[in-house]
């Protein structure tokens, strides 16, 4: 019996040895994201960890001086004190949208492309248009959902506005975002069906952070509706966007990288001079909803 009870405690020994390799060996590097289409596993939770920290610790010179009035709050007042902080911004034409993605959304191993967002695709900056086989500007947030078009103002805020290509863009339409669904040709392995959409696993954190940044962003306080997310479906022309429970559950699953990361701070430096405070802080979707 001594002899059975010492091999079983040598056998879940090895076992727990190999599920902590494996466990290390699970958490990917912070790294751009990839320039051709490509499916990648959720993120662990310690990779999570990983990134968040390293976006936490980038952005402590923040923390001290834009982020000064927000730090130690939650709930309604963070929410309201970041508002305060991020409406403070220098609003684009939707004209001047194409130049200003060609800079935020560039390939960072070929400065000719711009990335694609659903698609994952690297493609010639010279091909925006409506054609197929071109890019366009994608309204994360659809701008049917609080009908503000593209008019200067949520229409043009490129905190949501991302290259994608112009097939892809169809089929996403104003769709929320959900999890499920069948293949989309040439989305990168993102999934659709009769009433969401749901993007490729790289980037489901980055449309978590952008639709919850425009529901921060407009509050109904200056002339445009007051974009919530909601736990729905088929919001149509309603300023809601849905569903909220996975969108959190994208922000966890796909932490910011360095890709997301470079984007936010070349709109800050470049363009409309605010940030987007989930790619800054993570947490704060959770500290707030």
């Amino acid at each position: 019996m001594l002899a059975i009870r010492m091999r079983t405690r040598r056998r879940k020994a090895v076992a727990f040895a190999t599920a902590a390799a494996l466990t290390v060996l699970a958490v990917p590097a912070l790294t751009a994201s990839p320039a051709t289409a490509t499916t990648e596993p959720p993120a662990t939770a310690a990779a999570t960890a990983t990134a968040t920290a390293t976006a936490t610790a980038a952005n402590s010179d923040y923390d001290s001086t834009y982020y000064k009035n927000a730090i130690g709050k939650t709930g309604t007042a963070l929410k309201s004190s970041l508002h305060t902080i991020i409406s403070s911004q220098t609003k684009l034409s939707y004209s001047a949208v194409w130049d200003a993605l060609k800079a935020t959304d560039q390939d960072p191993n070929n400065s000719n492309n711009v990335i694609l967002l659903y698609s994952g695709v690297s493609r010639s900056k010279s091909l925006n248009g409506g054609n197929t086989g071109n890019w366009n500007r994608e309204h994360v947030w659809a701008k049917s959902h609080g009908d503000f078009g593209t008019s200067t103002g949520p229409g043009t805020d490129i905190h949501h506005l991302r290259p994608t290509d112009v097939q892809v863009n169809s089929v996403r339409g104003n769709k929320d975002f959900d999890n499920g669904g069948s293949t989309v040709a040439n989305g990168g392995g993102s999934l659709t069906d009769s009433d969401s959409f749901e993007p490729r696993n790289a980037v489901k954190g980055d449309v978590a952070r952008m639709i919850l940044y425009m529901a921060v962003r407009y509050e109904g306080g200056d002339g445009w509706a007051d974009l919530e997310p909601n736990n729905n479906v088929n919001n149509g022309s309603n300023p809601y966007m849905g569903r909220l429970s996975v969108l959190k559950a994208w922000n966890e699953q796909d932490p910011p990288d360095a890709f997301e990361q470079r984007r936010n701070q070349v709109i800050h430096d470049s363009y409309q001079h605010n940030r987007n405070p989930f790619i800054d802080h993570p947490e704060w979707v959770e500290a707030i909803w």
